[in-house]
């Protein structure tokens, strides 16, 4: 099932990734549990989280720019080594015992400016370590990948902080980091799938306004991302929801909590299943895992006890890691090879934006309405979000055929002859790919979603002639695009971690 296994440099890959996200999670939990326990306020927790996220919003689109510029494997390193000693400074500050908060705050702070650096290179790394063919299936793997080392990390986080305390939490973090030293170093840089560099491009196509220009004449990318945003604030903090609901109407307490979360987990694993069983990875299987996912968070606000809330979340939880493997794909092969790092950190704004925006609307709503009337209402509104996507994506694709000839001229024109025969030959290698089954979930309900999305979006007819004549979408892509990852090709961009990569996973 998972064909990227078969490539050595992603094997590498991905088992550094699972011993870091291990490693990651382990400090989240030992973070929290220091800060709870210093200074019993929840709020002042949540500082710490907030003062990781603000460096990718600031410091996002200057990072991208540089991603697009340089090599990425040297600034890895550098970033995980940057990474190792901070954790390393958590470990002596809980070790000394002396409850001190700014030690704490300053390492949050300086391990967001970190991430907030290396993760669009990663996200270009990530592209270089598996080809265009294996996206998909990395996408998922990394999602996978994710799922397991979030559980493995909180469980063996639980135990070691109980016996050990949060000091046993951050040297193992830190210790983790190497994992993927050791992996960036022993890789072997002659099975890397080069891509375009801005290097190359003209001086006004190097910067931030550049990317961001680039990326304003891309429609079919602004409304994924829109979509992506909308979902991401009201239907995918469920750490949120999950809390309030058991606290509250289901009347289930701390145990509840753990129960629904552990749900949560495994549903995320049977996404990451169902997302590698796809050979591509299209708008409509985006839009039909987001109308499942906000058709069910609807229908959970309705749910009359424990059981039932649980039942409801596995399959929710599938949708949402099926969505951030499809955005993260989507948003990154739909554009140019030389724009990927400033796409990337586009991207990650996104995903930082939606959690912190989205979780305070959530539990205020949750408060003023009611944690039901919250769920019902999100879900409606995602409803209404997926719908509006649905038409807009469906006039941008049938509208493609028509302005693929001038596309193809106006490659025709920018490329370079090299480039276009790459391109050319990646587009003759898609051509004839077979043709994906359309499925997403083996239920009745997924294929009446199936039924309300245009078929123009996915048609044959359109999507052979836009192959034929090199459409718009790859009309600048001296090769097939890959896309960007935790630290390689498996993650998808749905919220961000302490490293600036998406949560849905990495290669």
């Amino acid at each position: 099932m998972f064909g990227a296994l078969r490539q050595y440099n992603y094997r590498l890959w991905a088992t550094a990734d699972l011993i870091s996200i291990t490693g990651t999670w382990m400090q989240v939990l030992g973070v929290n549990w220091y800060l709870l326990q210093t200074t019993g306020s929840a709020a002042k927790m949540g500082l710490g989280v907030l003062l990781q996220s603000l460096p990718v919003l600031l410091l996002g689109p200057y990072a991208g720019a540089l991603a697009d510029r340089i090599r990425p494997r040297p600034l890895l390193v550098a970033s995980q080594f940057v990474h190792a000693a901070l954790a390393a400074g958590l470990a002596l500050v809980a070790f000394a015992g002396s409850h001190a908060l700014w030690p704490v705050y300053l390492i949050s702070l300086l391990s967001g400016v970190v991430s907030a650096i290396d993760g669009p290179a990663l996200g270009r790394f990530g592209s270089m370590v598996v080809g265009p063919k294996a996206l998909g299936n990395a996408l998922a793997f990394g999602s996978l990948i994710n799922s397991t080392g979030r559980i493995v990390g909180m469980s063996l986080g639980g135990v070691l902080v109980a016996t050990a305390g949060a000091g046993a939490l951050f040297a193992g973090n830190a210790v983790s980091f190497l994992a993927v030293v050791a992996a960036l170093l022993l890789m072997r840089p002659r099975e890397w799938h080069p891509l375009a560099s801005a290097t190359d491009a003209p001086a006004a196509e190097r910067g931030i306004r550049a990317g961001f220009a680039y990326l304003l004449r891309q429609p079919v990318v602004l409304v994924t991302l829109a979509l992506s945003l909308v979902l991401g604030c009201l239907g995918r903090n469920y750490q949120v929801t999950m809390a309030a609901m058991s606290d509250g109407p289901l009347h289930a307490g701390a145990a509840g909590y753990g129960l629904l979360s552990t749900v949560f987990a495994v549903g995320t694993a049977v996404g990451a299943l169902v997302a590698a069983h796809r050979s591509e990875l299209t708008h409509r299987l985006l839009l039909a895992a987001a109308m499942l996912g906000s058709t069910l968070q609807l229908f959970s606000g309705l749910t009359p006890g424990l059981a039932a809330f649980a039942v409801v979340i596995l399959p929710i939880a599938s949708a949402a890691i099926v969505i951030d493997t499809a955005v993260a794909a989507r948003v990154q092969l739909d554009t140019r090879e030389d724009m990927r790092g400033r796409v990337v950190s586009a991207m990650t704004i996104v995903a930082s934006l939606s959690g912190m925006v989205g979780a305070p609307l959530l539990g205020w709503l949750s408060e003023v309405l009611g944690a039901r009337t919250a769920l019902m209402s999100a879900g409606t509104v995602c409803l209404l979000a997926c719908a509006a996507a649905a038409v807009l994506l469906a006039r941008l694709t049938a509208a493609e055929p028509a302005s693929a000839p001038a596309a193809a001229a106006d490659a025709a024109a920018t490329d370079t002859a090299g480039a276009d025969n790459a391109g050319a030959a990646g587009a003759a290698a898609e051509a004839t790919a077979p043709e994906p089954a359309v499925t997403v979930l083996p239920t009745t309900a997924t294929m009446a979603i199936y039924a309300l999305i245009p078929r123009s979006m996915t048609s044959r007819p359109a999507r052979r002639a836009r192959r034929r004549v090199g459409g718009p979408a790859r009309r600048h892509l001296p090769v097939p695009a890959s896309y960007s990852g935790r630290r390689g090709p498996g993650a998808a961009a749905a919220r961000p971690s302490r490293r600036g990569r998406p949560d849905a996973g990495a290669a």
